[in-house]
Parts: structure tokens; C-alpha cells; sequence
């Protein structure tokens, strides 16, 4: 059953994961979204979803089934500039000479899709789909197999990938020959998830998988706690994506909560989104606005458009604004209660 074009408000009970059923809600009513959105189906536990710099469209990582497993059958889903699949298998593992396990986090550099696979960072061309570079990871410091789930690029010949479980973000260096060295291993990063490259400063920010906490990491691996739960709530529970918009805004994923947030630049948050079903590493599309949301659970993404920042100076919003039309008087009502606050 395709999912419905009516909203954004997706539930998220276990029943429903096989049939996601999208339902408009009051909560999102008001939400930054538009009220169309643009589903993709037929994924298997959808990872993270990325678009290209460029414009030439959209990649989707799928982990088809265990996301720890080295089986060797996840895919890479490639779509147009529509949002429509071009190809739902473009980079398949077991396919020729092809090698991928368990995709998640994706980053895209010039020609080349970089993807976090457990134990490997892969390099394919985001035209072919042929494989262009493996670069293994050293084990941890227990022996055990490294397991990436993010990547990001800085825009200056470094990415970055984060190992959850070991507490650790790496450095890659691409100018010496994909180098690999530790930006930071410490505790303190409580399970390192989704990366992203902050716009301006050029710093690492961080989520955080077990504590619920954003961290900002310098270049020198200095690690400053922006974001954590208060003593008495939780608002945050296992942080996954998270992405900039073109004003400065940063979006992240609660996995298990189902909701994404908003991170203003003055640090005010915005739940914008909840009762999704597991929306994972999530992206944004700053050239045409619009947020990328796999859900892992639900083996479908979706795509929705983002709202600019309502300036001072803007009229007071009415109902109109959101598609209801209403009746005259109380659009009137509404204009004149504007007035009266001003």
C-alpha cells in the first residue's frame, strides 16, 4: 500500500512499521513542513539519505536487513531531481566485484559517494555506480571489528566517521591517500552518531546515540557538550541524523522518541515533526529546501519542504497560512488580533 500524500505525521506502532500510514496531525499542523510531501517505498531498513551538492538528485543507503551483519546484500537507492527512483538497487553488494554489507551514513565529494560500512569506508562514482576505493578500518583498541555509522566531508579534504559503540570520530585525510587518523576517542561522546559539518565555523557537530547530548569538535579534537538532557527531563533519547538548512538551522533525529527536532542558531529547539516511525540519519536539501527522512523501520523515506524563517517584520500568521480557508469573519477575527498585538 503506497503511502498516503496527505501530511507528514507518521505513527509508529509496531503493527503499523509493514504499512506506514501518514496522518496529519495538530502537532505538525503548525510544523515548518509543507503540507504535501513526496514518499519513497520498496527500501529495506533505509539508513540515511543524502543529497547530491550538485543537484543531480538523491542516494539512499539500505542496510536490507541486520545492520551489524557482513552479508554482503545492502544497496545504494539512487533518485532523480524529482525524487523518483531512477534505480532502487544502483549499488548493490554481491552484484560483479562489489562489496557492500551494511550501508548507513553517505557523504559525497566531486564524483565520489563515500558510505560508512561497517568496518570499511567505500568510495563508489555517483554517475556509475562502479566501485572506486575501500579504505579499511584498523580494529578497536579491544580487537573488535571497527563498525562506522556516519561520514561527513568538511568542504577541505577531510571526513570524518564516527564508531558508535567505541566512542570514537575518525579523521580521514584524502590528500594523503585516505590516511586515517583519531580526531577523538572519549567517553564523554556517549556513543557518536550523526555527523555534520557546521557551515560556518567548519566544526564537527555530533549526536549523540546513548545520552540524548549534541557536541561540538574542533578540528584539534576539543570536544564541547552544546545540547544534554536536563536533571529532571529527557527530552532527547537515542539522537541519530542531523543536518543544516541553508539559514542556519539544525534538524536532528530522535530514532526511538520518532521526532525531529529543530536547533535554531540561538540554540532554541522546536519538535517540528513527531510520531514518525524510527526516522534515522536524516538529511537536508539546502539548494531547494527540503528534509530527507529514511524510516528504518517503515522501509520508506520521505521528502518535505522547508519553511524560511519568519522575519519580525512578516504579518501575523492567520489559518489561511497552513490551508484552511475558514470562514470570512474569522479571518477577520484573526487580522484583528494581529493588529491589537502590534
Amino acid at each position: 500500500m503506497p503511502l498516503p500524500r496527505v501530511g507528514w505525521s507518521l505513527l509508529r506502532q509496531p503493527w503499523l512499521r509493514p504499512v506506514v500510514v501518514v496522518w496529519l496531525s495538530a502537532v505538525c499542523l503548525f510544523s515548518p513542513f509543507t503540507a504535501q510531501a513526496l514518499q519513497v517505498t520498496g527500501l529495506q531498513t533505509p539508513e540515511s539519505f543524502l543529497a547530491d551538492p550538485a543537484g543531480e538528485g538523491y542516494f539512499i543507503s539500505n542496510a536490507n536487513g541486520d545492520p551489524d551483519l557482513k552479508d554482503n546484500n545492502g544497496f545504494i537507492t539512487k533518485l532523480d531531481k524529482a525524487g523518483a527512483i531512477s534505480k532502487l538497487q544502483f549499488i548493490k553488494g554481491g552484484e560483479g566485484a562489489t562489496v557492500l554489507h551494511a550501508p548507513k551514513g553517505m557523504a559525497i565529494v566531486n564524483q565520489t559517494l563515500y558510505v560508512a560500512d561497517l568496518d570499511s569506508l567505500r568510495a563508489f562514482d555517483k554517475a556509475t555506480g562502479q566501485s572506486t576505493l575501500t579504505v579499511p578500518f584498523p580494529n578497536r583498541s579491544n580487537g573488535q571489528a571497527t563498525a562506522l555509522t556516519d561520514v561527513a566531508y568538511d568542504g577541505r579534504g577531510l571526513l570524518y566517521a564516527s564508531d558508535t559503540a567505541d566512542n570514537t570520530i575518525y579523521r580521514v585525510d584524502m590528500a594523503k591517500q585516505h590516511a586515517i587518523s583519531i580526531l577523538a576517542r572519549d567517553q564523554t561522546l556517549a556513543g557518536p552518531r550523526g555527523l555534520a559539518v557546521h557551515p560556518k565555523t567548519g566544526h564537527l557537530i555530533v549526536a549523540s546515540w546513548d545520552k540524548g547530548k549534541i557536541f561540538e569538535v574542533t578540528p584539534e579534537g576539543k570536544i564541547t557538550e552544546l545540547v544534554s538532557n536536563g536533571f529532571f527531563t529527557a527530552r532527547f533519547h537515542n539522537l541519530d541524523g542531523l543536518d543544516f538548512d541553508s539559514w542556519g538551522n539544525l534538524y536532528i533525529s530522535d530514532f526511538t522518541a520518532g521526532k525531529v527536532w529543530r536547533m535554531r542558531p540561538d540554540q532554541h529547539f522546536d519538535v517540528i515533526a513527531e510520531y514518525l516511525p524510527s526516522p534515522a540519519d536524516i538529511g537536508v536539501d539546502r539548494d531547494n529546501h527540503l528534509i530527507l527522512v529514511p524510516y528504518h523501520y517503515g522501509n520508506a523515506a520521505e521528502m518535505n519542504g522547508l519553511e524560511a524563517p519568519v522575519k519580525a517584520n512578516k504579518k501575523k500568521r492567520t489559518l489561511a497560512d497552513y490551508g484552511f480557508s475558514g470562514s470570512q469573519s474569522l479571518q477577520e477575527s484573526e487580522a484583528k488580533k494581529g493588529s491589537a498585538t502590534k
